[in-house]
Order: C-alpha cells, then sequence, then structure tokens
C-alpha cells in the first residue's frame, strides 16, 4: 500500500481519528473530508482540522452541506439528543441521532474527490456500536456503496476499481481505542459528544500543511 492515496472521513471523533491512523500506519498518504452539515455539535470541526494537522494527512477539506434543511434527526435540530441509553436501547431500534442517508452523502463526496486526487480507496469509521442502531453503519451498506462506485464513476468502469474500507466494524470501542493508543493517537484532540451544550475545549492554532496531490 505504499504511496497511495486514500480519502479518510474525519469527523473529529474518536474512531475516524482512529481510521485516520490506521489508514496512514497501512502507508496511505490520507486526504481527509469533513463536513458542515447543519450538525449542532460544530465544534466537531476544529477537532477534525486538529486531528488532520497532528496525523500529518496529505490534505483536509471541508464542505458545507445543509442537511438540516431536511431535518429528521436530533443532530440536525428535530428533537434531542438522547442520553444514558444502554446496549440493548440502542440495539432496539434506529435513534433519532440518525441523519437521514448520511454516510450515502458523505461517501459520494469521497468517491468524487477520489476521482480527481487519484485515489481508490476510501476509509470511514463505521463500527459495531454503530452498526446495533444506524442502517448506514452495516456490511450490506459498505458492499452495496463499492458496487455502486464501480458501476457509477469513470475510474470504476475503465479502472482498477474502488475499495470501502471500515476497519472498525467488528471492533469494541474498548478496542478502537487500544488501537489507536498503539498508533499514537492524541484523543485529547477529538470531539465525540453530540451534545452541543457540553463545554467545548479550546484547541491550539493548528499547523496545516497544504494540500498535496
Amino acid at each position: 500500500m505504499q504511496g497511495q492515496r486514500g480519502i479518510v472521513l474525519l469527523s473529529g471523533g474518536l474512531d475516524s481519528a482512529t481510521v485516520l491512523a490506521m489508514a496512514r500506519a497501512q502507508g496511505f498518504a490520507c486526504h481527509c473530508l469533513s463536513f458542515r452539515y447543519g450538525q449542532r455539535h460544530e465544534i466537531e470541526i476544529e477537532a477534525a482540522r486538529q486531528v488532520a494537522a497532528a496525523q500529518g494527512a496529505a490534505s483536509w477539506r471541508i464542505v458545507d452541506i445543509d442537511l438540516g434543511a431536511f431535518g429528521g434527526s436530533a443532530l440536525v435540530g428535530d428533537g434531542e439528543v438522547p442520553k444514558g441509553r444502554d446496549a440493548a436501547t440502542m440495539a432496539a431500534d434506529v435513534p433519532v441521532t440518525y441523519v437521514p442517508a448520511r454516510n450515502t452523502i458523505f461517501l459520494s463526496f469521497a468517491l468524487g474527490l477520489a476521482e480527481v486526487v487519484g485515489a481508490r480507496d476510501l476509509f470511514f469509521g463505521a463500527n459495531a456500536v454503530d452498526y446495533s442502531g444506524y442502517p448506514d453503519c452495516r456490511p450490506a451498506f459498505v458492499d452495496a456503496f463499492v458496487a455502486l462506485a464501480n458501476v457509477a464513476t469513470r475510474a470504476g468502469v475503465q479502472g482498477d476499481g474502488f475499495r470501502v474500507h471500515a476497519p472498525l466494524m467488528a471492533l469494541s470501542k474498548a478496542q478502537i481505542v487500544r488501537e489507536g493508543v498503539r498508533l499514537g493517537v492524541d484523543y485529547a484532540l477529538t470531539w465525540s459528544c453530540y451534545d452541543p451544550v457540553f463545554p467545548a475545549p479550546v484547541f491550539p492554532a493548528p499547523v496545516f500543511p497544504a494540500p498535496v496531490f
């Protein structure tokens, strides 16, 4: 994998910071993509910038899309963010924090960027905890998106095709953190809370390199 380019969906949270470290450990030059989509917890965007800079990403971009225009999720203003749910509750139904089609939209943007920068590998932080509730964090979704990518793009039909990596899919949160610590992830830079009124950290100004293609 040495020298290959990869696109990493980077929210600024624990999971995506770990995925970035895992992709870099495999030798990928990582182009990170974050989104301002109307989420209440917009502090995560600055966290993403910090994580990308600290881990030496090849580039970091932020894209503005207004998923709040549709509503349908507690993360974009429709209802309260639930707290204190146990595993059984989380597994019972799709939670109110599900944002309609969010990962499909995010991966579609990543796919477009991949074609531009010559990447064939997309990374995102779907994991076993989210698998219990979010339909777009399941293996079937990943497989379906790969199939779509490889019939919907020039690189897919004329080139080597695309791969979507979800390396946290079968890991518990404890396993994710252990892997991140092993890879040197600075979790103090991350933001994983959906509650926008939670005391926000004060981040130092990042030193981030210009995009390299």
